[in-house]
């Protein structure tokens, strides 16, 4: 399982550990990824992903799972999360039609 923000995007970075006589040595600094279930509305579903701490805030932030999806770009997206943005769309033409 990839080390990936299935909402973001975001991975592992590189930097250097600085020791106290100033030597780096390169390490990786991993995202805080979490499990985590997240309710959409429009579908009336639950779903399992894995997300950073920092996409739960802004899922929080911007009104939930589905207005998240709608406003983000399918390039960071992962493609479970490019499946439910593609069903959700669906669902909503569907509402706006009827």
């Amino acid at each position: 399982m990839s080390r990936r923000c299935e909402l973001t995007g975001v991975g592992p970075m590189v930097g250097h550990n600085v020791s106290h006589s100033n030597i780096k040595t390169k390490r990786r600094f991993l995202p805080n990824l979490q499990p985590a279930s997240l309710q959409s509305e429009a579908l009336g579903q639950t779903f399992r992903l894995r997300i950073t701490n920092a996409a739960l805030r802004t899922l929080d932030a911007k009104g939930g799972l589905d207005a998240f999806l709608i406003k983000a770009s399918d390039e960071k997206l992962s493609p479970r999360a490019q499946k439910i943005k593609r069903q959700l769309k669906s669902k909503l033409a569907e509402q706006a039609a009827a």
